[in-house]
């Protein structure tokens, strides 16, 4: 426990020391941004100056500082204006100059980044003048934005790599407690086993045993399922309309006479590479999500169609249906429109039939209060149909 709230608080400390660094280089750059743009003030006001000096300059005066004043602005566009034409401009592209329309659009930018300089070279007459940011100025002005940028990448980064991490984690601790169950309920299975033997050996009646066998049996096929989590499944060339069809049989008859279940499937065997054991896991909980669906009452109906390339187990239903955008969403690890559940089922499914079947899951169609069909879909790889 100590160990836990330590490492939370060095996370939060390790956050807060981050966001204040960015804050910090956000805080000199602003500052540096401004002090910049005073210093470029100073120089368009000395520029400004060497103007009006230029104007009324005579043979007598000194024209050689306003001269070098001028040859040193080399970045900063400017824009001479005398009662709102122009006069001259600085360090603008010809294209633009030549350009009428082109030069009162740059005009309007400058007048938008900075206050114009008035020169009133003689009582009563002004130009006004009109400069823009450097290229410096302007590039500093970004880097904020760059860098904000930059950040909330590698945040990004830094935050699926935790995630995946944490997944990956979660991943061996579901894998490895489904392991520990399956071993825990081996135990007393293999007890049950032989108290079935004392039984028949008693003569107790034949149904009884049998029907216990056959729990038996699906216990040990639920261990079986819960053994192959976390492990890559061994898959066979199985026929699928027999495998589907014992999955589903064993189902109906553990169900109440109030859902009318229909199955529907071709004569002949469809060979697929298939792990028996995780298909019949994903009919029990497609069936089972169909029952919850309906409350117990209504249709039931899977279907299996296949072609030369592939087979499709359609399972409907007469539920209450699933809205549009919950299509995806269902799939998704503790999901549940159930009071009771973890929401796990159909994330297994998915798993099973994408990861270990390299197969796909979807909601084929819905509709609220009338019903939904799920359809799973399995390559055929084999000598796929055959009649034999």
């Amino acid at each position: 426990m100590q160990f836990s709230e330590r490492r939370n608080t060095t996370r939060w400390v390790i956050i807060f020391a981050s966001f204040l660094i960015i804050s910090l280089i956000l805080w000199n750059t602003y500052s540096f941004f401004q002090i910049f743009k005073n210093e470029e003030r100073l120089k368009m006001n000395l520029w400004a100056q060497a103007q009006k000096t230029l104007i009324n300059a005579d043979e007598n005066t000194e024209v050689e500082l306003p001269l070098q004043i001028f040859s040193n602005n080399t970045s900063i566009p400017i824009i001479l204006t005398e009662k709102d034409s122009i006069i001259n401009t600085v360090n603008i592209d010809e294209e633009i100059v030549k350009n009428k329309i082109k030069a009162q659009a740059f005009l309007q930018d400058l007048k938008s980044e900075n206050d114009p300089i008035v020169i009133e070279y003689v009582p009563g007459k002004f130009q006004k003048l009109y400069y823009g940011n450097s290229s410096l100025l302007n590039k500093l002005k970004y880097y904020p934005l760059a860098l904000v940028l930059i950040i909330v990448l590698f945040g990004g980064l830094v935050y699926n790599f935790y995630r995946s991490t944490k997944m990956a984690t979660q991943n061996k601790l579901w894998a490895g407690m489904a392991k520990e169950t399956a071993h825990q309920i081996g135990t007393p299975l293999s007890s049950l086993i032989g108290w079935v033997e004392i039984l028949k050996a008693d003569d107790v009646d034949a149904s009884i045993t049998q029907e216990i066998e056959k729990d038996i049996e699906r216990l040990q096929t639920i261990t079986d399922r819960f053994s192959k989590i976390g492990s890559e499944p061994k898959l066979e060339r199985t026929d699928i309309v027999h495998e589907t069809q014992q999955a589903y049989d064993y189902l109906q008859s553990r169900f109440s006479k109030q859902i009318e279940f229909t199955f529907s499937a071709p004569k002949h065997p469809i060979w697929v590479q298939l792990n028996p054991i995780l298909h019949s896991w994903t009919i029990e909980n497609l069936v089972k999500n169909a029952i919850d669906a309906m409350k117990g009452k209504g249709k039931l109906q899977l279907a299996i169609v296949a072609d030369s390339e592939s087979v499709k187990i359609n399972v409907t239903d007469t539920g209450s249906g699933i809205q549009k955008k919950q299509f995806q969403t269902i799939f998704e690890p503790g999901f549940t429109t159930k009071k009771r559940g973890w929401g796990l089922g159909l994330s297994l499914t998915k798993r099973i039939v994408e990861e270990y079947h390299k197969g796909t899951i979807k909601v084929l169609q819905s509709e609220i209060g009338k019903g939904t069909t799920m359809q799973v879909l399995l390559k055929i790889k084999q000598d796929s149909i055959s009649n034999s």
